[in-house]
C-alpha cells in the first residue's frame, strides 16, 4: 500500500509498533522493521548510554527504517535527544509533553517528527509546532493516556476533521479488522502496542507476556490520572492505587506509592503482584505469543481480506 504514511516512513505496510517502556528494545524494533512495518525503540525506560546501544544494535539488525519514541517527561531528555541526533536516527515519536519544545531542533537535524496526542487541542498544537504526522491515541490504550478518556472511535474522526496531517490511529487496535475500522474513520496507519508486547521479540518478562494473554475484558483500568494516566492490569499494586485514589490521596502520596522502578519491577522483572503492569484493553482478545513478523503479516492479511469481504457485500 502507498499512502502518506508509508511514503513518509519508507515502509511497506502502514503499521507502527508502539515504543513501549520495558517492552520495545532493539530486537522487537528491528524484527518489526524487517517485516515491512515501522519498529520503534522505546526510550522511556532507558538511560542515555543504553539507548545508544539499542540504536546501534538496531542499525546492525535491520537495513529498514526504524524510529525512537521519547516521552518528554523523561528527566534526561536532553541527553537522549543529543544521542538520537548524533546516531542519525531518521524518525522520532514524541509523547507526554509539548511538541514545540523539541520539534524544531529535531527537524533541523533532518529528522521526521511524529507526536502522540489524546485530544483535538493537542492535535492542533502539534500541527502548529510543525510535526510531520500525529498519533491519535484513544483511552483504550495502555501507557500514558488522555485524562478525557476519549475512545479511539471518537478521537480519530475528530482529529481527522481538525487537522490535515498524516494520521496514525492507536488504542484498541490489534487485528486487521480493527485496522480497517481505523482507516474508515480517517486514519492512514495504525500503531499497536499491546499486540507487540505479546511477541517473541518483546523484551517484556515472560510472566508479563503470559499475564497479557490471560486477560479478560474488565481486567484493566485507567489509573494514576493525577500523575500521568496509565492503564493497568488489576493486581495488588493496582488495588493499592485504587484505594489511595478513592480516599483522594495527594500527588505526593501517589508518587510515594509508585516509588521508583515500579514498572520495571512488573513488566521487565516479572513481579505480577507488586509491579506496575501497563497494557491496553485489547489485551482481552490477545491469546497468543507470536513472532513479530507473523503479527505484522497476520494483521495485514486480515486487513486486505476484510476489505475485500466488505466490498463484496455492498
Amino acid at each position: 500500500m502507498k499512502n502518506r504514511i508509508t511514503e513518509l516512513f519508507s515502509v511497506q505496510y502502514p503499521i507502527v509498533q508502539a515504543g513501549m517502556i520495558w517492552c520495545s528494545g532493539w530486537e522487537l524494533a528491528s524484527a518489526v522493521s524487517n517485516a515491512g512495518a515501522l519498529g520503534i525503540i522505546g526510550a522511556g525506560s532507558m538511560y542515555p548510554d543504553i539507548l545508544r546501544q539499542h540504536i546501534q544494535k538496531c542499525k546492525h539488525a535491520t537495513s529498514q527504517p526504524f524510529a525512537v519514541n521519547v516521552p518528554m517527561l523523561y528527566p534526561d531528555i536532553e541527553q537522549l535527544m543529543d544521542i538520537i541526533i548524533a546516531e542519525k536516527v531518521k524518525i522520532v515519536f514524541t509523547s507526554a509533553g509539548n511538541p514545540a519544545t523539541w520539534t524544531p531542533k529535531l527537524k533541523s537535524a533532518g529528522i521526521t517528527v511524529v507526536h502522540v496526542i489524546s485530544n483535538v487541542k493537542f492535535a492542533l498544537k502539534a500541527q502548529q509546532a510543525g510535526v510531520d504526522a500525529i498519533v491519535a491515541e484513544g483511552f483504550e490504550a495502555g501507557g500514558h493516556n488522555g485524562r478525557e478518556e476519549t475512545t479511539t472511535l471518537c478521537l480519530v474522526p475528530a482529529v481527522r476533521q481538525a487537522v490535515d496531517l498524516p494520521l496514525i490511529a492507536a488504542g484498541g487496535i490489534s487485528t486487521g479488522k480493527s485496522m480497517l475500522a481505523a482507516f474508515a474513520l480517517g486514519a492512514e496507519a495504525v500503531q499497536m502496542g499491546s499486540r507487540f508486547v505479546a511477541s517473541v521479540e518483546s523484551s517484556a518478562h515472560e510472566n508479563f507476556k503470559q499475564k497479557v494473554i490471560s486477560c479478560n475484558d474488565g481486567d484493566t483500568m485507567l489509573s494514576l490520572k493525577a500523575l500521568a494516566p496509565v492503564r493497568l492490569i488489576k493486581n495488588n499494586f493496582y488495588h493499592q492505587v485504587h484505594d489511595a485514589e478513592q480516599r483522594c490521596a495527594t500527588k505526593e502520596e501517589l508518587k510515594t506509592l509508585l516509588g521508583r522502578a515500579r514498572a520495571k519491577r512488573g513488566m521487565f522483572e516479572g513481579d505480577m503482584d507488586e509491579g506496575e503492569l501497563e497494557i491496553g484493553q485489547v489485551s482481552s482478545v490477545i491469546k497468543e505469543i507470536k513472532p513479530a513478523a507473523e503479527i505484522v503479516q497476520d494483521v495485514w492479511n486480515e486487513f486486505i481480506n476484510t476489505k475485500k469481504m466488505l466490498a463484496e457485500l455492498f
